[in-house]
């Protein structure tokens, strides 16, 4: 009776969880972002690139999911069974940097949506308070066991798509031109040579993915396991779909050079241009709910990578207990202060949301990147990396795998690998080397916890991965003090 109430989860339902984790702040930022580095044949063809790239992530968390049904500690899980210790620490690691990251550009881009209609938030330090005073609110909330209601939900939601929609059709069919779009379509006109243009764009939609895989996570609750790769092709399909309309549809408005000019909510400022001042209103409204909402629910999931690390013995476990409201209030309180620390970093640099996009999408790899190698070296030899140094150790044991089934989990795995090192290869060096020195300091509390309980450190595979990190922290901290990389 359990086992069949437990596989409760429609196949509709995954596609709705697909489509509310994916479509959050970034679209409502796409068309000055994109604007700003490609035209509109390298937009075309980076969307091609990235829609074969996030699908094959998107069905590696699926295909683990499926042959690793025991793992449930979330994606970082996977990482650390076939890995070992410290990369799936890392993993972990990365993905909370991310989240942290993407709070403070979630906040920025709510808060300077309200400065364009109140002037004080113009000033880049009232900005920082107003974005600290709304962290430390929901922080307090958060350990009082208030969790986002289901209502809140259904608002942002709501909120969220219907703007989208609504500009999609109004741009559509009033204020599209097919001349504009075509005007230099291949950006010979520009500065940026066009294979620099495919290279600019790639982050981008990495952003604006994030969350794609969310179908995977509740596979177990699915009714039928074929549920779960239909929600996905459906949900990643609506999703590419709204990416795309916008994308293509802002160039039909505006020029390139006018498109990256726009502010941070771009999709106002182009449905202002169609329809008048009430198009901008009516995207910024639904624009705030939507990056409110996904602003507490974001900041109330940074505690949990702390969490199951703390529980699976890589960090204190003291981290991971939680209050008598059942909040987990240290790995909470961790998160905050970290992004309160990013807040003063990224404001006194004057950081744009674009580079905190950028610098959270580099830490959201290091899951993909990790997850996608582990399924390619079970389709090649049926399991992990050997990890001796394990405080907890994984069995290889899952579901009987036929050969030709193996087969296209390796090509998935490799698509997924190829793709994830790709875009590292393609993004600003100055971010990989920002992204290497902010995982250093997560590095000391995991060797703390390994020498307390008397655990080997790291193995040498892990010892290369240590030290290319240590390498590239090293050189930002160069860059800084001499000047030549800034935020």
């Amino acid at each position: 009776m359990t086992n069949a109430q437990s596989h409760t989860v429609t196949m509709w339902t995954l596609v709705s969880l697909i489509i509310g984790s994916t479509i959050g702040s970034g679209i409502f930022a796409l068309p000055q972002n994109i604007g700003s580095v490609a035209s509109p044949g390298a937009m075309l063809i980076g969307w091609v690139i990235a829609g074969v790239g996030m699908l094959s992530i998107a069905f590696v968390f699926q295909i683990l999911a499926r042959r690793k049904p025991h793992l449930d500690s979330g994606v970082y899980s996977y990482v650390r069974a076939g890995l070992g210790d410290f990369i799936g620490f890392t993993s972990g690691l990365g993905y909370w940097l991310g989240s942290v990251m993407a709070q403070v550009g979630y906040a920025t881009l709510f808060f300077s949506t309200v400065a364009y209609y109140f002037a004080p938030l113009n000033n880049r330090w009232v900005l920082a308070v107003a974005v600290s005073v709304m962290t430390w609110g929901i922080f307090i909330m958060l350990t009082r066991g208030v969790k986002q209601a289901a209502v809140m939900n259904v608002v942002t939601t709501v909120a969220k798509l219907v703007p989208i929609l609504c500009f999609i059709v109004l741009v559509a069919f009033l204020g599209f031109s097919w001349d504009k779009f075509t005007l230099d379509f291949w950006g010979e006109g520009s500065a940026i040579p066009f294979s620099q243009q495919l290279q600019g764009i790639m982050l981008y939609t990495v952003w604006v993915f994030i969350g794609i895989e969310g179908a995977s996570v509740y596979s177990k609750q699915a009714k039928t396991r074929k549920d779960v790769g239909r929600a996905t092709i459906i949900g990643f399909l609506s999703v590419l779909l709204l990416l795309v309309l916008v994308s293509t549809l802002s160039y039909g408005v505006l020029t390139q050079e006018e498109l990256a000019a726009l502010p941070e909510n771009s999709m106002g400022a182009v449905l202002e241009a169609v329809v008048g001042p009430w198009g901008g209103v009516f995207i910024s409204i639904g624009l705030c709910l939507s990056v409110l909402g996904a602003y507490v629910s974001w900041q109330m999931l940074c505690a949990e990578p702390i969490v199951l690390m703390a529980n699976d013995g890589l960090l204190p476990q003291s981290l991971g207990v939680a209050n008598k409201a059942g909040s987990p209030f240290r790995a909470q309180l961790i998160s905050t202060v970290v992004i309160q620390l990013f807040v003063i970093i990224f404001f006194a640099n004057e950081t744009s949301y674009n580079a905190m996009v950028q610098l959270a999408t580099i830490m959201y790899l290091l899951p993909y990147i990790f997850s996608s190698l582990y399924l390619i070296l079970l389709a090649v030899r049926g399991k992990g990396l050997n990890h001796p140094n394990a405080g907890v150790r994984f069995d290889d044991s899952g579901p009987e795998v036929s050969r030709s089934d193996n087969q296209r989990h390796l090509i998935v795995g490799a698509v997924g690998f190829v793709y994830s090192m790709w875009l590292i290869y393609a993004a600003d060096p100055v971010y990989v080397l920002f992204g290497a020195l902010a995982v250093v300091p997560g590095i000391i509390p995991y060797v703390w916890t390994r020498i307390a309980n008397k655990e080997r450190l790291f193995n040498s595979f892990e010892w290369v991965v240590v030290a290319i990190v240590i390498a590239g922290a090293i050189a930002a901290v160069v860059g800084l003090a001499n000047g030549s990389l800034q935020l």
